[in-house]
């Protein structure tokens, strides 16, 4: 399930610095969500700077490199993780590429279990044990943090 997208101005990073990004996100992405390795994805969608803008013209013009990620995860995931990981590939994106931290935009997107596939297979299917064990647990932490 974990799928991460990185939207880069073309021509702006080295394949040295897209690969040490890529295989980051990847590691990033497992450790955090405990997730095998192979489970992770992680592309670079890259755009010509005539049609990337930021800060209100093409970067063709103004040269700024401003990334942008969204990453997935099931619906259930705690709200820490999510925001651990939208901070580590913040970081990943200013360390590695060394662009502006208040340039770097991301957003995460949760999806119902029953709406992602696995192989053609629903992952609430293919991984039910997991997204119940996720579910149990959100809940039981709700109840210690109502009391």
């Amino acid at each position: 399930m974990p799928v991460v997208n990185f939207h880069l101005v073309e021509g702006m990073t080295s394949s040295e610095q897209d690969e040490r990004l890529l295989i980051g996100a990847s590691r990033l992405y497992a450790e955090v969500l405990g997730a095998p390795l192979q489970r992770v994805r992680a592309f670079i969608t890259p755009h010509r700077a005539s049609r990337f803008a930021v800060a209100g013209d093409v970067v063709v013009n103004n040269g700024l490199h401003a990334p942008y990620f969204d990453f997935i995860v099931l619906e259930g995931r705690p709200l820490d993780e999510r925001q651990r990981l939208l901070a580590g590939f913040t970081d990943l994106l200013v360390d590695t590429l060394g662009v502006r931290r208040d340039l770097v935009r991301g957003s995460c997107r949760r999806v119902a279990p029953q709406d992602w596939a696995i192989g053609g297979e629903p992952a609430s299917v293919l991984r039910q044990d997991e997204v119940e064990a996720r579910a149990r647990a959100t809940a039981i932490s709700g109840d210690v943090e109502r009391r």
